[in-house]
């Protein structure tokens, strides 16, 4: 996928969506049809991938034929011929032994990929989901951390650098997103310079590497905020680092939202 080439030539795109085959609240013709609505050029659905552990958010491995099958049919509709649809998704990286990078995914005929990091392990060596909303993840602070949450953060942006250091992805996705459950946990911690530290050893990464990432909008009307956070975009864009507008639309109704306003500050930071 060459990124460059699309998002200097069109804002009209999304590479980050969710239907039914996963947690999305819409299947994947209604999505097209939106997306085509809405004037989409380029679009991509990204379920949340298999995982060796139970969720309930995540795809199936019995559902992937149907969903690649489900991908080609929309790509072959006439009447949604006006927007490019991709097949992609979104990775989880559960560790050495499960992530983008293992060969499961890697023989998989998508168009790209997006890797997250959703699950850490607990204490015990337990995985868990500290995504989602934030009352579920007080009860695993509870649960399954001890109320340990500086573990927790430096578990999440421990296993974000090993997913980058193990690579297969072609989009990382929200890289700071454990900073909104943890900060409704424990305010203020974001701006402390132990956490401020992790991000920036994660923001060195990105642009050694060249990493494409994404501006991740799905959380900017309900919780005010962008991942990456605001605050990190300009070193982002001086350190020259491909940047894509994601919605992460789990409606149809949310494939167009908050982009425009995350356009608004990177042409400031780019002009």
């Amino acid at each position: 996928m060459d990124f460059v080439s699309i998002i200097s030539t069109t804002r009209k795109y999304n590479f980050h969506s969710h239907t039914q085959f996963c947690d999305g609240r819409a299947d994947m013709e209604t999505m097209a049809r939106a997306a085509v609505a809405c004037g989409m050029r380029h679009y991509g659905f990204s379920p949340h991938s298999p995982v060796p552990v139970a969720s309930p958010c995540n795809m199936s491995f019995d559902a992937v034929p149907a969903f690649l099958a489900e991908v080609a049919r929309i790509k072959e509709m006439e009447e949604f011929a006006s927007c490019r649809f991709y097949s992609a998704m979104e990775i989880d990286y559960l560790g050495s032994d499960w992530g983008p990078h293992v060969s499961y995914f890697r023989e998989l005929p998508l168009d790209y990929r997006i890797g997250s990091v959703h699950f850490i392990p607990s204490q015990a060596g337990e995985p868990v989901d500290i995504d989602g909303h934030f009352d579920s993840f007080k009860r695993r602070m509870r649960d399954h951390f001890r109320g340990d949450i500086d573990y927790v953060v430096d578990t999440f942006f421990s296993r974000s650098r090993d997913m980058i250091e193990a690579g297969g992805f072609d989009i990382l996705g929200h890289f700071d997103k454990v900073g909104q459950n943890a900060s409704y946990f424990a305010p203020g911690i974001e701006d402390g310079s132990h956490y401020r530290g992790l991000v920036q050893q994660l923001i060195d990464m990105i642009i050694e590497r060249k990493l494409t990432i994404e501006l991740n909008t799905k959380a900017r009307e309900e919780h005010g905020r962008f991942f990456p956070g605001e605050r990190y975009l300009p070193q982002l864009v001086e350190g020259g680092v491909t940047i894509v507008v994601n919605s992460d639309a789990h409606r149809p109704e949310r494939i167009e939202a908050s982009r425009e306003e995350a356009f608004s500050i990177l042409d400031r930071l780019h002009a």
